[in-house]
């Protein structure tokens, strides 16, 4: 039997690869200067994405939440209001998620600070942005851009290991991310597990 399973790792093992090498130095340092400012300062966090954005958001959250910072994931009801110098990280491949935009929107007006996850720099949630981390990966809007409509209306990549490679690159990222951050801070995996939950 023939088998596409371990080709398709490779794929995405070297499309990862490829997107380690375009994201931009600068829009990352910017990305760390701001995280490790709101750390400082004690300001919030809220993570807001949908599906498999959201997904990746979350486990971000939870290791923002090891470092110490005061983070919180959009939807959750303990999610306390936002102000000025508290920071929106707004997750969307294609940038133009109803729900993604809104939020944005939502804590321009508040004066928080937005920094903007997506594949596309000319999208509307780069727009809104203060600061855009372009990570490659989706390369074809679908004909309805936002998720939970196109979840209703049934419609879905055609491949879905090449349709959720901006997500797979997400989460690498985001991951690399907080390893910086360890370094920035001098964290250790020991000071992470203090925070890590304990009823498991």
């Amino acid at each position: 039997m023939s088998y596409i399973v371990k080709q398709f790792m490779r794929e995405i093992a070297n499309y990862v690869l490829y997107a380690s090498s375009i994201i931009n130095d600068s829009e990352i340092d910017v990305f760390v200067r701001v995280l490790l400012d709101v750390l400082k300062h004690n300001k919030k966090v809220l993570v807001v994405g949908a599906g498999r954005s959201g997904l990746a958001g979350r486990a971000f959250a939870m290791r923002l939440m090891h470092l110490g910072f005061n983070v919180f994931v959009f939807g959750e009801t303990i999610s306390p209001a936002l102000g000025d110098g508290d920071l929106v990280i707004a997750i969307s491949g294609s940038g133009t998620t109803r729900v993604v935009l809104t939020i944005a929107s939502a804590a321009k007006e508040v004066r928080a600070r937005v920094i903007a996850i997506t594949s596309h720099k000319d999208s509307p949630l780069a727009k809104i942005a203060d600061n855009v981390v372009l990570v490659p990966g989706r390369t074809k809007l679908a004909c309805e851009n936002d998720y939970n409509v196109r979840q209703i209306l049934g419609e879905h990549e055609p491949l879905a290991p090449l349709g959720t490679l901006f997500e797979i690159t997400l989460n690498v990222f985001l991951d690399s991310l907080i390893a910086e951050l360890m370094r920035c801070l001098g964290k250790t995996e020991e000071d992470l597990k203090i925070r890590h939950s304990t009823i498991e």
